[in-house]
């Protein structure tokens, strides 16, 4: 009653069973080795000879050596640059103290101008309104006559 059928119902005859085996997959031979070479040529091979008898074989390799370090300089870049900015700094200074004295004396002059011009216009003023010459406009009042009583005036 278990017996397998293809389609998995009874009554069909069994299915063939196949084994399928996996065939492996051979590298093409290479006709050339493959090695390493170094820049300075094939190095020597060397053997080792252990304590227990058994026999190392193998290139000698060299350990890696340091690049050299550049020698540092005796001041950083950063000093330096820092007492450059300093130097310039102390250059544009003579500067600025003469653009300030420069403005404190253009103000001063601004500020003697605007006197001038308020002493000549004044004047000038003055003269129009007290001078003897020229029109009048207006009405004219003769208060001689005028009498005082008791703080009051009576006219």
């Amino acid at each position: 009653m278990n017996t397998p059928t293809p389609y998995g119902r009874d009554g069909h005859a069994p299915a063939a069973v196949e084994v399928h085996v996996a065939t492996p997959v051979i590298p093409a031979a290479r006709t050339v080795p493959l090695t390493v070479v170094q820049p300075g040529g094939i190095p020597t091979v060397t053997s080792v000879v252990l304590p227990d008898g058994r026999v190392v074989t193998g290139y000698a390799v060299e350990p890696a050596k340091p690049e050299p370090v550049a020698a540092k300089p005796l001041v950083s870049r950063t000093a330096v640059n820092i007492a450059l900015g300093g130097i310039g700094f102390g250059a544009v200074c003579g500067g600025l103290v003469l653009l300030t004295t420069f403005i404190a004396a253009l103000a001063a002059l601004i500020h003697q101008l605007i006197i001038l011009a308020a002493v000549i216009f004044g004047g000038w003023v003055a003269v129009q309104v007290f001078s003897a010459s020229g029109h009048r406009s207006g009405n004219t009042f003769n208060i001689r006559k005028a009498v005082f009583k008791r703080n009051h005036f009576h006219g």
